[in-house]
């Protein structure tokens, strides 16, 4: 018996719903054997309102958990929370080495506030570093135009010209989350290849119940470019998968809510393909 294999390069989240653990679950629901390579793990403090504590982990020991992955090969990558400038130059130096083509980049930023990063240095370091690597990048809507370095996405058209800068810093194929960001009818996606914009349009759920969504969706379009799905193809079946992770959401205590990771598989249909 054969699996595709995945590697994600991304944080922990102790409390389930995000992070390696979101991937690790996609990657299951999706018949692909997942690989983590830890970048930071992050708490939550039970005593002060669900704060989150972030710990970083130490370079070094990232890279020997990457020689460990890459070692077996791999079909597909992605990255979520990397932390640091040395763990983004770390994984493109890893990228290259290896030759790897399937890479999904979510830009995970650690926000100061609406209009800012908390780290801006490792902003600039994914936009120079990781961009001309990515097969897909899958910015939201904040971290689309913190990328493109354009003012805040509003509308569809400002969504274009976000994705059209992105496309341009490198990135092959890009994949903008509206969401329910947008003043629209429907959840909107915009999809970019360098020459069409697709829209990818669902509907809008009412709910909160939705942490982890952004890593669930870049997870399952890793899974299905690992099981040789083309780019677009990958991007809308991923697109359907967290739609109903979503809408199967549920409350995991006062503070949080995840997504239902096998919520497609139990209530749709199979992924086994």
């Amino acid at each position: 018996m054969y699996m595709k294999k995945a590697l994600t390069l991304a944080g922990s989240d102790s409390s389930g719903g995000a992070g390696i653990q979101a991937d690790l679950k996609t990657f299951q629901e999706n018949d692909v054997y997942g690989m983590t390579a830890l970048t930071s793990i992050v708490t939550m403090d039970p005593d002060n309102n669900w704060s989150h504590g972030v710990f970083p982990i130490d370079v070094n020991i990232v890279e020997k958990q990457l020689n460990t992955i890459l070692s077996v090969g791999i079909d597909a990558m992605k990255t979520g929370m990397l932390g640091s400038v040395d763990i983004i130059e770390l994984g493109a130096k890893k990228i290259d080495e290896h030759g790897l083509k399937n890479v999904v980049i979510d830009p995970v930023m650690v926000c100061k506030g609406e209009d800012e990063v908390l780290q801006p240095e490792n902003t600039d370091a994914l936009r120079e570093l990781l961009l001309p690597r990515a097969a897909v990048v899958t910015p939201n809507l904040f971290e689309a135009w913190q990328l493109a370095g354009t003012g805040k996405i509003q509308t569809i058209d400002d969504m274009k010209e976000a994705a059209a800068k992105i496309h341009d810093l490198g990135a092959k194929n890009v994949i903008i989350k509206g969401g329910t960001g947008l003043n629209t009818d429907k959840a909107v996606d915009l999809f970019y290849d360098g020459q069409e914009f697709t829209l990818l349009e669902e509907e809008k759920l009412d709910t909160t119940y939705n942490h982890g969504a952004g890593c669930t969706f870049a997870a399952a379009i890793t899974a299905n470019l690992a099981k040789g799905k083309s780019v677009k193809d990958s991007v809308a079946a991923a697109k359907e998968f967290v739609t109903a992770a979503i809408k199967h959401g549920w409350k995991l205590n006062e503070y949080v809510g995840p997504v239902m990771h096998g919520a497609y598989t139990k209530y749709v249909g199979s992924l086994k393909n």
